[in-house]
């Protein structure tokens, strides 16, 4: 018997990086599996993986900026399997510009929309069948960010990170005794897709100093196949090789400032 038999995961940004990783091995523990992101065909590929080695899994894309679609998600996933026992938001996005001097309304909602609004209009739609059965696991892939912000991760996604992590902390608190287990994980460079849109884009030298998907993925399925008496608060996660990430500062720093800026 397997680990996860007879759960059912919900997986948020689950077409690639963290998301795929960390599906495929909830998958492989026996759980079944709901994954959702922007993009159909990362998804149906994620689902064809899962199904290759006789797992189950069903996909749904999200746009997690949208409060009424990330609890239309919620509602979707307790249609198709009758309930969710593990919740893992996962999606995220950073912004082109870092700086609190220029970066634009829009772009500030939008990553405060994915990683903090978005995660809680979705664990809130879960949450009431997870508290009439007793038990519930909820994993919010947070950041580093949110205990170091800066420019190297920008201001708008260390604001929504540290929310991520305090909306964990809060529902911990209020709700461990109703048997809901909630878990942030803080990690710092991955080497995943979201790195493409950084001021400066890392080469092929700095990704191999990184942590891989696959390792935070690890991370997350610990705290799920935890036994239901235990609770892994927080885990922070860091390269054990630190690069030199000067470059990058300035670079995010620079980022959409006029000309004539000091």
């Amino acid at each position: 018997m397997k680990t996860l038999d007879g759960k059912i995961a919900l997986v948020t940004g689950a077409g690639s990086g963290i998301g795929r990783a960390t599906a495929l091995l909830l998958a492989a523990e026996g759980a079944r599996v709901a994954i959702a992101g922007r993009r159909k065909e990362p998804l149906e590929q994620v689902v064809a993986e899962i199904e290759r080695e006789k797992g189950t899994a069903v996909a749904r894309t999200c746009d997690l900026t949208k409060p009424a679609q990330a609890r239309e998600l919620g509602a979707w996933a307790l249609k198709t399997f009758g309930g969710v026992d593990i919740l893992i938001n996962n999606a995220g996005q950073s912004s082109q510009i870092r700086s609190i001097r220029w970066i634009g309304q829009e772009e500030w909602d939008a990553v405060l929309g994915v990683n903090t609004t978005g995660v809680y209009a979705l664990t809130q739609s879960l949450l009431p069948s997870m508290v009439q059965r007793g038990a519930g696991t909820v994993v919010t892939v947070a950041s580093m960010a949110a205990l170091r912000p800066g420019g190297f991760s920008g201001v708008a996604y260390g604001v929504a990170k540290a929310g991520a992590r305090a909306m964990m902390q809060a529902l911990h608190t209020e709700l461990r005794n109703k048997g809901i287990r909630a878990t942030t994980i803080l990690p710092a460079e991955v080497d995943t897709p979201i790195l493409d849109k950084r001021p400066l884009v890392p080469d092929a030298t700095a990704r191999a100093t990184m942590m891989q998907a696959d390792d935070v993925a690890r991370a997350i399925l610990l705290v799920c196949t935890m036994p239901q008496r235990t609770v892994i608060e927080e885990i922070v996660m860091s390269p054990t090789f630190q690069r030199d990430t000067s470059r990058d500062v300035a670079a995010a720093y620079a980022a959409g400032a006029p000309p004539d800026a000091r």
